[in-house]
């Protein structure tokens, strides 16, 4: 607890006009309490965004985790740490996955296994995740490399993309056989209190928010971030899917039934109040790009071409295959709205353009 909140945060916070009321954040390898019995743990990622928070949940006997970093060398050292120095002597009895991502999911296996206790995470993210790691080695399936070429991608987009095909299941340890299946309207009791399951859709599949009334505390993974909006991007197993239409109902979805007044637990930034005024705003930020993607469809565009409607920052090339997923997601959720037009042409790229007023 020893690590203070930087100037640099500081400003962010009081830019965004939410309330954060902690001024700082757990250090390396420890724990700090942010509601009773309810433990913000931080670890590092290697990304641009460099760090994920944890949450462990005091269980009586034991501790309740909900999620667990990705799998490296240095979260399972800082794990470690706070095994040996934070826990009270009691064992971690439970590790509850909000989503199948690796910096969420990463550790899973290993924490199950080290405490001989079970996994809990929604069915769709749990046998998604372990489809993507059996992907692990394999050469990229033709259906994936159609995909991306009607993307647009240069031959060049296209060998990076095959190279980095596969690697999804090396920042994940080898997660369990069985786990238990977590759905909507589920309540799971953790330390004598309720906490409710509800699901949130098109950051993952079926991503798991955790709701206690007794506390007023949502954990709620990345469903809902402070200062960042999750990606919501297409990918080529589903490439007709519409994963915005379903973030924006989810958003709608949380906004209806959770009240405003929570201390919202995210996975990325810091603990903060504000729930609905946040769940508003990524509404209206997304429609407010989608009427812009549309406006710059007057003319056909590739999905690649349409970058500059919806990101502020300049994309790079490590940023690009995320943007051309999110671009994707926009494009798809307007064609299902009958607003523009798709066409493939001999090369195998599509083009979009709106339809005509």
């Amino acid at each position: 607890m020893d690590v203070a909140v930087t100037q640099e945060i500081k400003e962010k916070q009081r830019r965004s006009g939410y309330d954060y009321p902690f001024a700082e954040f757990p250090a390396r390898g420890s724990k700090m309490e942010v509601a009773p019995g309810v433990f913000w743990v931080r670890m590092a990622l290697p990304f641009v965004l460099d760090h994920i928070n944890l949450w462990l949940v005091d269980d009586g006997d034991g501790w309740t985790l909900v999620d667990t970093g990705i799998s490296s060398e240095q979260t399972r050292e800082d794990w470690e740490s706070v095994f040996d120095n934070h826990l009270e002597g009691k064992p971690i009895t439970r590790v509850i996955v909000t989503h199948l991502h690796p910096d969420h999911i990463g550790l899973a296996g290993w924490i199950t296994r080290k405490f001989g206790c079970q996994l809990w995470m929604s069915q769709t993210d749990y046998l998604l995740c372990r489809n993507l790691v059996a992907d692990t080695g394999r050469e990229a399936p033709s259906e994936a490399k159609a995909f991306y070429k009607g993307a647009g991608f240069s031959q060049r987009a296209l060998d990076a993309y095959l190279q980095r095909f596969g690697r999804f299941g090396t920042s994940v340890s080898h997660i369990p056989d069985a786990y238990r299946r977590l759905k909507e309207g589920n309540v799971i009791l953790i330390g004598g209190r309720e906490w409710q399951v509800v699901i949130g859709r098109g950051h993952a599949p079926e991503h798991v928010c955790l709701y206690c009334p007794e506390l007023k505390v949502l954990i709620s993974g990345d469903q809902v971030l402070p200062r960042i909006s999750s990606n919501v991007s297409l990918f080529p197993t589903e490439p007709e899917a519409d994963p915005l239409s379903e973030w924006l109902d989810s958003c709608a979805h949380l906004k209806s039934v959770l009240p405003d007044d929570l201390l919202v637990l995210p996975a990325h930034n810091e603990p903060f109040y504000g729930l609905h005024r946040r769940m508003q705003q990524l509404i209206d930020e997304h429609e407010t790009n989608l009427s812009a993607l549309e406006e710059l469809l007057s003319e056909p565009k590739r999905s690649v071409d349409v970058f500059s409607a919806l990101f502020k920052n300049e994309i790079t090339r490590d940023t690009y295959f995320m943007a051309t997923g999110e671009s994707l997601a926009h494009l798809n959720c307007l064609l299902s709205r009958n607003r523009i037009e798709r066409s493939r042409d001999a090369d195998g790229v599509d083009w979009y353009v709106k339809k005509p007023e």
